[in-house]
Formats: C-alpha cells, structure tokens, sequence
C-alpha cells in the first residue's frame, strides 16, 4: 500500500541556518517547506533551537513543540542537530506511523537507516 501524498503529514526535523545553531537567516530548509506545501501536504516543523517567535514572524511557521509518536506519514531530518542525534533513529523512527518514509537529509544516521538519500 502506498502512502497518498495528497493530506499527509510529514515532520521536518530542523529549520535553522546550520546544525546547533538558532539563526534562521538564510535557512534553505524553508524552500522544502513551501515544495512540500505545494504539493497539498500537512508539514509541522520542530527545532529546538530555533526561536518561536522568529520562525513565525520571517516565515510564518509555527513550531511544533512536542513530538508525538505513530502520527507522521514522512519524517524529513534537515538540520542535524546534536538533539536529534541524542533522540537516536529509533526514537525519530517511532513518530512515524507504521508505514512511513524516513529521508535523513544531511545523512546524521548510516546510508541504510534512510529510505532516500540525494
């Protein structure tokens, strides 16, 4: 069974600058963002180190703050931060539902762990 792309909901994991970083200028995670926008699906942004206040007011984005588990059709890791590395694969893993794809954008886990790769 495929997943519909069409009103899913996918987690991008970081949308600062650089990893461990709270500077949002120049971020290019923000074109993923709007590309995955486009396309009719549901995208929640977590950043632990990027302030509230400024991802909302240059981007419109309101950070997701709790990560809850089972709900994510795609997980996209865009900024490997030292916390997503903490959280470990299994972890980012089970907030995805049952059958999902898991795209580690700046390759933070081994080429086999990520069901993509550029």
């Amino acid at each position: 069974e495929d997943i519909e792309i069409l009103g899913s909901r996918v987690l991008v994991m970081g949308l600062t600058f650089k990893e461990n970083c709270p500077d949002l200028r120049n971020t290019r995670v923000i074109d993923v963002i709007n590309d995955l926008d486009s396309y009719g699906i549901h995208v929640d942004v977590h950043d632990p180190y990027a302030k509230s206040d400024l991802a909302k007011s240059e981007y419109d984005i309101s950070l997701t703050e709790t990560l809850e588990a089972g709900v994510y059709d795609g997980i996209l890791l865009a900024v490997p931060h030292d916390y997503y590395r903490t959280m470990g694969l299994v972890d980012i893993r089970k907030l995805g539902r049952k059958k999902h794809v898991f795209f580690d954008l700046k390759h933070m886990f081994g080429i086999a762990d990520s069901d993509l790769r550029l």
